[in-house]
């Protein structure tokens, strides 16, 4: 089979002694797997396949290998978006206006605008200059950086400048199009032409956590059934898009918040569970790997809980999620103080949980690209439940199909898959939709979030 993608040699070596009583190798999707989608799909191939003309397994192999390396490309365009929300959001160096959405349309034509978002990249600049910044600044400063850019002089840092506002005006005409796209069933692949962001908040938990209660309840999920788990692109928490925050380091809490409600709901025992995160960052894979280091030291591994008070929602979704918030962590950690939110970022609540190093031993980094990749497990190895939110809507339908299938290899049969994306079913795939749950989170019953569960078929 084919070999994979580097990865830095920490992270390899981790994986060869860790790795080892549980997959075989991770492999890319060979020709012979992905002919029933080929065939299926023929009139909607994406362009570069599509000009291969007849496909043979070695054109496949070269097509999904190079494919493979374009869309790790793109988390470089991800990490562009993190830098431009915490130029956007950032409190921590700033005491300048956020550019909120109403402001974001109006960059370029406004000169109030234009003026705080000047001043905030002044601002920002500095900070990304300083001698000792804060962990989140420092990445940002890592990766610019790595792109070339320098802040030794004047003229680099005005560079720099140039680049923080060329980019501010590149996201909001992305969000123009973004609001004028309609939102049909083409949403769950509205950003498959943008940067893979590495962006994560709250809300995707706790709507696991109805959707696992809903499950439960129909008996499709049994108690202690649940012992080996997979998240596909984990998240690393650092100034989201929605008014991200950057008073606390990057954080990776998904793992945290489903190992929590899994245990709280009685269907995994907190003794025997695994869980893996699979992730094309190394930033993510190295940061996982980092925390489940430093806990076999005996190291706890705090993650702060911020949620944006502002954002709307009715009465009802409000006070489900606020329940859920308040004992959020409590199953797998216990509870210390908060960093402070800032003044200036009021509409921010906040609480904190120690995780506790023998549940953070738990969690284990594989770098793979679920797309075009699967992890060869033997049986007794395969997965209970993979969960895979805001990450399949970076692809299209083609590459949303080949991860369906990815995943329903890694399932056992009767496992589960749940998504906030609904993946296309043009190609049988060994997996059958069983569930959604619908969860309205406003005022407007149009607007509602939903978590799609895909059963292996047995």
């Amino acid at each position: 089979m084919n070999e994979r993608l580097s990865v830095p040699l920490i992270l390899l070596l981790f994986c060869a002694t860790v790795f080892g009583q549980v997959a075989r190798q991770t492999d890319f999707i060979s020709y012979r797997e992905a002919q029933p989608i080929i065939g299926g799909m023929r009139d909607s191939l994406p362009p570069g396949l599509k000009a291969l003309g007849a496909i043979d397994a070695a054109k496949w192999n070269a097509w999904v290998q190079e494919r493979d390396r374009e869309i790790r490309q793109r988390l470089d365009r991800g990490e562009e978006d993190t830098l431009v929300n915490l130029l956007r959001f950032g409190v921590t160096y700033t005491k300048e206006y956020r550019i909120e959405d109403e402001y974001l349309v109006r960059y370029g034509n406004s000169s109030l605008v234009n003026s705080f978002a000047r001043n905030r990249a002044n601002d920002l600049v500095r900070a990304l200059a300083a001698p000792n910044p804060s962990p989140g600044i420092a990445d940002m400063r890592d990766f610019l950086v790595k792109k070339g850019f320098s802040f030794k002089t004047p003229q680099d840092r005005a560079k720099v400048k140039k680049h923080l506002l060329d980019n501010l005006g590149r996201m909001r005409d992305e969000f123009l199009k973004y609001r004028a796209q309609k939102k049909d069933e083409s949403r769950f692949q509205l950003f498959q032409d943008r940067g893979i962001s590495l962006d994560s908040n709250l809300w995707p938990d706790y709507q696991l956590d109805v959707a696992f209660r809903e499950l439960a309840a129909k008996g499709l999920m049994k108690p202690g059934s649940v012992r080996r788990v997979a998240i596909v692109g984990p998240g690393l928490d650092f100034v989201n898009k929605e008014a991200g925050v950057d008073f606390y380091p990057p954080q990776t809490t998904q793992p945290f918040a489903v190992l929590d409600s899994l245990i709280r709901l009685g269907l995994a025992d907190p003794a025997n569970i695994e869980l893996y995160t699979l992730d094309i960052s190394q930033r993510v894979n190295v940061h996982v790997a980092g925390v489940r280091k430093h806990a076999t030291q005996g190291r706890a591994y705090t993650v702060q809980l911020p949620w944006n008070t502002q954002r709307p929602m009715s009465d009802e979704y409000r006070a489900a999620f606020v329940a859920y918030w308040q004992k959020l962590g409590d199953r797998v950690g216990d509870p210390v103080a908060a960093i402070p939110v800032p003044p200036a970022d009021a509409g921010t609540q906040n609480r904190a949980i120690k995780i506790r190093p023998q549940i953070v031993q738990k969690i284990t980094p594989i770098d793979m690209n679920v797309v075009y990749q699967r992890l060869e497990t033997k049986p007794d190895q395969a997965f209970d439940l993979v969960i895979g939110t805001n990450i399949f809507v970076y692809y299209g339908k083609f590459e949303q199909s080949l991860a369906r299938a990815n995943i329903a290899g890694m399932l056992r049969p009767g496992g589960f898959l749940l998504s906030n994306d609904k993946l296309p079913d043009t190609v049988p795939a060994g997996l059958k939709d069983v569930l959604d749950t619908n969860i309205i989170s406003s005022n407007n019953p149009l607007i509602t979030d939903i978590v799609f569960c895909y059963e292996r078929v047995k």
